[in-house]
């Protein structure tokens, strides 16, 4: 009877011993595994805690420096990028206006949303830029895809599960939440079919759904008939003694949806021969299927199969342009391009370097191109043609790898001389010829671009500091944004050094542009810190400096490239230079 009255072991409890028990009787053959279930739940407890002064979304991008920015990362679009950029950015100001006005313009009546709706075949960036604006936003973004909807829900949740998704995205920042983006992809799949007499009940009623979130509403984050969030709400309630409410407005939430529309060119030129007779012939390629998409309307979306309340809240539209083969190899060139760097991460994480020929870049364009997917095909391309090597070398003592046409249309040929010397002669050769084709883009890139790359990222770009980033850029795995913004933290830590030195040894060096470029350097390739960079010029330059500054009263010094490499001469020829002038 007392044994009922121990105390009941918990599930954490319960699971050492039954893992003792089985590392006794299997060794470490047999384990337990926790499962990590999440179930859909309220956010009563996650959810953190809004401070009692209310948040603000300090938001002031211009149109212009949003188009600058994709421009980085999305080829070709210049039209997509306009209409993006100019309504995203006014419906982030106008957030932010409305919460600083004198004027009462939140309870405005007939305020419509820039929801955008964006219209384009697959694989030309319509999701990638979504992502990209988010990013440089610094709202929290989910993507839901509209073929997983139906009019009750999608995996086991409903439509509001989105809003529900975008608070998990913001850590539980309501606030932060309720200014976010929420992008639907293929929305083109829950218009109604045209071929059906009668409405198509599943399709229209997930537009329905979505029409409340999509302009205003109130979204609860507790799930209903969720065990674990009734569960949560009774232990809360006990605790508290009060019933918690916590809800999303979606009034400033901005829906982004997005769709191949296939069938799309054929409604829009059927309305415009009607309306203008003998106007073309009929589209017979995907070409002019592509540009004919520019002249969509809503009453086309209308006759494809969405709903005029629906086609009411997207205002924006915004079409795609088909790829070209040219495109495709600009998007492998381009140094933002994450299917590029993404290869070269697999092959580093054998600890192998590899860098790309033009010549295969551009057979890779030409195989993708071919498949019809757009930007899609590249990676499928890359793989077929890497895979063979990606699979032998990192068994090999190989380093090195130059992607060339010739390695990858001979494939064997080439892995058996890596097999037997990953580091001969021709290897190296081939590998040094590719990798100056590749820094010299590099440079070319900047120089094209150099005004906006200095105002963008405030660092001065003299011709030894674009060196400078080409090589961090060859070097290391990262697209050239953030080479520039590491460059530019390494440029911040000299400037402190130089302050720190002069309140430590009240002398003013200041760091001469090569000098700068010398310390990134060493930054960049080798362990060393700020620390090691100032204990460095402390022995280097205090004393001598100091003697000149007492005999001379000098107290600027200007550092040289060749000052750092050879400190003894410069000293030296300061002090025989400035003593020599005033004896």
């Amino acid at each position: 009877m007392e044994k009922h009255n121990e105390k009941i072991p918990s599930p954490r409890e319960i699971e050492r011993e039954i893992g003792e028990f089985l590392a006794k009787r299997f060794g470490g053959e047999v384990r337990v595994i926790s499962p990590m279930s999440m179930p859909q739940k309220a956010f009563v407890e996650s959810a953190k805690e809004v401070p009692d002064e209310e948040i603000k979304l300090d938001f002031d991008l211009k149109p212009e420096e949003l188009v600058s920015y994709l421009d980085q990362y999305i080829v070709r679009q210049d039209h997509a990028k306009a209409i993006l950029a100019t309504k995203i950015c006014t419906h982030f100001n106008r957030i932010t206006y409305s919460e600083t006005a004198l004027d009462d313009i939140s309870s405005m009546v007939g305020r419509i949303k820039n929801n955008v709706l964006m219209i384009g075949p697959t694989g030309v960036g319509k999701t990638y830029m979504v992502k990209l604006i988010a990013k440089k936003i610094g709202v929290p973004f989910v993507k839901g895809d509209a073929t997983k909807f139906s009019e009750t829900g999608y995996v086991g949740g409903d439509v509001e599960d989105l809003i529900r998704d975008l608070v998990r995205e913001a850590d539980g920042d309501i606030e932060l939440a309720q200014n976010g983006i929420i992008y639907i992809d293929e929305i083109d799949k829950i218009a109604s079919s045209r071929n059906l007499v009668g409405s198509d009940i599943s399709r229209t009623g997930v537009q329905r759904a979505l029409l409340k979130p999509m302009e205003e509403t109130e979204v609860e984050l507790k799930v209903p008939h969720d065990p674990i969030s009734m569960m949560q709400e009774i232990e809360r309630f006990r605790e508290t003694g009060e019933r918690d409410k916590r809800t999303v407005n979606t009034k400033n939430i901005l829906f982004i949806m997005s769709g191949a529309f296939a069938d799309m060119a054929e409604i829009i030129q059927k309305r415009i021969r009607s309306q203008s007779i003998g106007f073309g012939a009929h589209i017979t390629n995907a070409e002019e299927q592509a540009d004919i998409l520019k002249y969509v309307k809503s009453e086309d979306l209308i006759e494809f199969g969405f709903e005029s309340e629906f086609v009411g809240r997207l205002p924006v539209q915004a079409v795609f342009e088909k790829l070209t083969e040219a495109d495709l190899f600009k998007i492998l060139k381009n140094p933002n391009n994450p299917v590029i760097l993404g290869k070269k991460l697999d092959f580093a994480a054998y600890s192998i370097d590899v860098k790309f020929e033009d010549k295969l870049l551009d057979m890779l364009a030409k195989n993708a191109f071919l498949e019809n997917t757009g930007a899609r095909g590249l990676v499928s391309a890359i793989e077929k043609a890497l895979l063979p090597f990606e699979t032998a070398l990192p068994s090999t003592d190989a380093k090195i790898f130059p992607a060339t046409y010739s390695l990858v249309r001979h494939p064997e040929t080439w892995l058996e001389q890596f097999k037997a010397s990953p580091d001969s002669d021709e290897i190296s050769e081939v590998y040094e010829k590719v990798a100056d084709e590749e820094k010299e883009f590099i440079l070319e890139y900047m120089e094209s671009d150099k005004k906006n790359l200095a105002e963008k990222y405030n660092l001065t770009l003299t011709r030894s500091r674009i060196d400078t980033v080409a090589d961090f850029y060859c070097s290391h795995i990262m697209d050239i944004g953030n080479v520039f913004k590491m460059i530019k933290s390494y440029s911040d830590e000299i400037k402190e050094i130089e302050l720190y030195f002069y309140k430590s040894h009240d002398v003013n060096i200041v760091m001469e542009e090569d000098a700068i470029d010398f310390i990134i350097s060493q930054f960049a390739n080798s362990p060393i810190n700020s620390e090691d960079v100032y204990k460095k010029l402390t022995a280097d330059f205090e004393l001598g400096l100091k003697l000149v500054q007492e005999k001379t009263g000098r107290t600027r010094f200007f550092i040289t490239r060749e000052a750092l490499l050879n400190p003894e001469a410069y000293i030296g020829n300061l002090i025989k230079d400035e003593l020599g002038h005033h004896v």
